[in-house]
């Protein structure tokens, strides 16, 4: 009987805000009650975004050079396997736990409570990166208004940043063609902007004497957050339709540049030392760790962005298809990246008479100095550069995004009665906190402050986070569980290669590399600067920090639970009550019944009803269903 027709004043009254579809009557059913946390506004959105996330700057100046240095076209080797072992799967994990649960990095622990401490540490890493990757795009900025002029300003030496040291290397050569033998004593004009006229860095004494701020750069870095709080104002549904300009529009660019790198004298030589094989660098552990690291770090695993952008896609979107669309996309760039890249050294090795090896550079000194020197060689030198520097600039944003992103949605979703009707006003907020705290970077020391972030904010933390959730969602959760909740959300179960990785293979390559990188480990340095012990300390206490999240997230999950210790870790690791699918009417099995408010049955009724008929996802519901009974009647 339904309440408008039979209620006494003796009954309880359920506030509708509790009511599911199917205690509300003949009310319309095709009320999204997630619709406030917001969802993707196209099909093409969330594959986008993943792949404007993952393509980013490392697949322009890290990529190319680490392939030269480790082997050549060999490199490609280890490369492909380890994004088999253990990019792909990882990706496709990560991915999996966003959709099934429409959960953000914090949130998505009613998983298993015990290891929320993993998306702390997670939330941490993300928001140390976001603020020194965006201090690189307010480089990038820098150098795309310095290119909207008719001759590049780190064309020529003469100007007041430069010194006696300063050689013009192009034109330089003598009348045998030779350079002259004093060249290594010399310093580019592009190198002498960079240090001197853009970072000011002779202001600065070292990372504990900063010096004054660059107002120049103080403003580019205040635009570069304005354009990122414009993109994400209203969630997914703005900057899900920004990437597909930012996501596209590289492509284009870099197909220009190599074109153009290619038909370049001279470019041959640099491809083929690009490319070349070297396969006696494979016998070495340090080619196979690179490798992993590339793969690790391209595909952004670990960040909370892939979970973020898969909270927000429908119940059954194909995120194995996508999964497949996005690692492969983004080694395929990686490699054309270096042909664009290397087709231009190599002329400019032919330019200068110098070796390949001695042009090639990893990093920012490759955007920031050697392609910028390269664009003075080419005629439209500033037509060449803009384009270049726009590259870079959409490069970034779309990653940036995704931090973002990640950070909102993790603490929208914590406290979502209170945040998400704010959540614009929320987003705000941290772009100005993190310009605040990024306005450091922008004074004459601020490349050292950036270089100490970058090689500890996301180093041995990241992997102690990106292994603990591995190990919980298969070890803790379970693998089975995991794989029947893929079965229920894509109408299949992962197969075995998946569940190999998932048990094995990934978490045993994360292990090596994080031993690895302490075993290797190597203090910071900036060119011929030495970091002083207390930066040092400073840098291994931020991995830290981040790893100190999850033990600590342990105690106040174990503090929570009642009884003995045992008792409390055994409850605490268990998924929560309302654990599962964001809408009852994708609750099945275990999952019926489970939300806040739910009196309904069986959520199947609420798709019979709904859709006045079983679709295949029903079907698949009904066979998760009867493969749970005939378990729990075997375990009888």
């Amino acid at each position: 009987m339904k309440k408008a027709q039979g209620a006494h004043l003796s009954e309880p009254i359920t506030p509708d805000l509790l009511m599911t579809p199917s205690d509300q009557g003949n009310v319309d059913l095709d009320v999204d009650f997630a619709t406030d946390r917001g969802n993707w506004t196209g099909k093409l959105d969330f594959l986008l975004s993943c792949i404007g996330y993952c393509v980013g700057l490392g697949n322009v100046w890290r990529f190319p050079y680490r392939a030269y240095t480790n082997g050549g076209g060999a490199f490609l080797v280890p490369y492909v396997l380890m994004l088999a072992i253990c990019g792909i799967p990882l990706f496709f994990l990560e991915l999996s736990l966003g959709q099934f649960s429409s959960l953000g990095p914090l949130a998505v622990w009613k998983i298993s409570p015990l290891f929320k401490g993993a998306g702390a540490a997670m939330l941490l890493v993300v928001g140390l990166v976001a603020i020194y990757y965006n201090m690189i795009i307010a480089y990038v900025l820098f150098y795309l208004f310095a290119s909207l002029t008719s001759n590049l300003p780190w064309e020529h030496c003469g100007n007041w940043w430069n010194t006696d040291l300063c050689l013009e290397h192009r034109g330089s050569k003598d009348g045998d063609g030779a350079l002259p033998l004093n060249l290594t004593s010399t310093v580019s004009p592009s190198e002498e902007y960079w240090s001197r006229y853009v970072l000011h860095i002779q202001g600065s004494r070292g990372i504990g004497s900063p010096g004054q701020i660059r107002w120049n750069l103080c403003l580019c870095l205040l635009l570069a957050w304005v354009i990122v709080f414009l993109c994400i104002l209203k969630g997914v549904k703005s900057s899900g339709k920004v990437v597909y300009f930012t996501a596209t529009f590289p492509y284009l660019i870099l197909l220009m540049l190599l074109v153009r790198g290619v038909t370049l004298p001279g470019a041959w030589k640099g491809i083929q030392f690009y490319l070349t094989p070297q396969f006696h660098h494979l016998l070495s552990s340090k080619v196979w760790i690179e490798a992993a690291l590339q793969i690790f770090y391209s595909l952004g695993v670990g960040f909370g962005g892939l979970l973020t952008f898969a909270s927000y896609n429908t119940f059954h979107q194909n995120i194995y298809r996508d999964t497949f669309i996005v690692t492969l996309g983004n080694a395929i760039t990686s490699i054309l990246a270096g042909f664009a890249i290397f087709s231009v050294l190599g002329y400019m090795s032919q330019e200068l008479g110098v070796p390949v090896d001695q042009v090639a550079k990893a990093g920012p000194g490759l955007a920031f100095v050697v392609y910028p020197q390269a664009m003075t060689m080419l005629p439209l030198s500033p037509f060449w550069s803009f384009l270049f520097f726009f590259m870079l600039l959409t490069l970034g944003l779309d990653s940036q995004f995704a931090f973002l992103e990640t950070i909102v949605t993790a603490v929208t979703d914590e406290f979502p009665y209170y945040l998400r009707p704010k959540k614009a006003v929320f987003s705000g907020l941290v772009c100005v906190a993190m310009y605040l705290m990024g306005l450091v970077l922008t004074t004459d020391g601020g490349m050292y402050w950036l270089v100490l972030l970058d090689d500890y904010s996301a180093s041995f933390g990241l992997m102690v986070a990106v292994i603990t959730t591995c190990l919980a969602v298969t070890r803790v959760y379970g693998v089975q569980r995991f794989c029947r909740d893929i079965h229920m959300m894509l109408g299949f179960k992962p197969g075995l290669y998946f569940r190999a990785c998932w048990l094995f293979l990934s978490p045993a390559t994360l292990l090596a590399l994080l031993v690895y990188s302490i075993v290797k480990y190597q203090p910071s340095e900036y060119g011929s600067y030495r970091f002083p012990a207390w930066a040092e300390l400073l840098g291994i206490l931020m991995g830290l920090l981040s790893c100190l999240m999850i033990p600590a997230g342990m105690l106040v999950a174990v503090l929570r639970e009642e009884g003995s210790l045992w008792e409390r870790l055994q409850q605490a690791s268990r998924p929560a009550l309302d654990w599962g699918p964001s809408l009852e009417e994708n609750r099945t099995g275990v999952y019926v019944a489970t939300l806040a408010g739910s009196q309904s049955p069986k959520p199947l009724m609420v798709h019979m009803r709904k859709y006045g008929g079983i679709t295949s996802f029903e079907n698949t519901a009904i066979e998760v269903d009867r493969e749970i009974a005939e378990e729990e009647e075997s375990m009888m």
